[in-house]
């Protein structure tokens, strides 16, 4: 079983990155298990707490390093990632020298409702991943133009495309993770 968690960016109540994240669960093969990594509760970062880590960011950090691998799904804000999302992992990359990404197979997906689906703040977390040292999906990236009903709150797909392709997106992380860990383990 692969154990991928998902942060969804957003916290918004009617996120359509939620309801992304949520198709994820949907269309997940049975040997791919997905669970969210909730990142509401982290309070903002300051390096003032690093000496004394507060137990949410430990428990943050915990569930990162519990999982074979991390999707993150964001939206789009001012071309760029959201503020909250940035606060997460600003908390998992500290204190100094303990990154929770560093060697953690990681993935990005979006939508947004423009033709280009939130590629600009995929970047910028790519950007930041990169500095994290944290292997990468490289392809297919997850670019997803969100159209109405296209999925819905309970996280089904309605186009078959869609679908195939999160299938697909899946697979191909599920693949990442496996090398990077055959990589660990020389």
């Amino acid at each position: 079983m692969t154990r991928i968690g998902y942060i969804v960016g957003s916290l918004s109540s009617t996120s359509i990155n939620r309801r992304l994240a949520k198709a994820l669960e949907r269309v997940a093969p049975a040997d791919i298990e997905l669970h969210e990594i909730r990142i509401d509760e982290l309070p903002f970062y300051t390096p003032d707490a690093d000496p004394d880590y507060p137990q949410v960011a430990r428990d943050f950090k915990q569930a990162i390093a519990d999982v074979d691998g991390v999707i993150i799904v964001t939206p789009e804000y001012s071309r760029s990632i959201p503020g909250y999302l940035k606060n997460a992992l600003d908390w998992a990359s500290r204190p100094w020298g303990q990154n929770s990404f560093t060697g953690k197979p990681t993935a990005v997906l979006g939508t947004s409702s423009g033709p280009i689906s939130a590629a600009i703040a995929q970047q910028h977390l790519k950007s930041i991943l990169t500095h994290f040292a944290a292997p990468q999906l490289g392809q297919p990236e997850g670019f997803i133009q969100s159209v109405p009903g296209l999925f819905t709150e309970d996280g089904d797909v309605t186009n078959e495309e869609t679908r195939a392709f999160l299938v697909a997106y899946l697979q191909a992380f599920k693949e990442l993770i496996e090398r990077v860990n055959r990589a660990d383990a020389r």
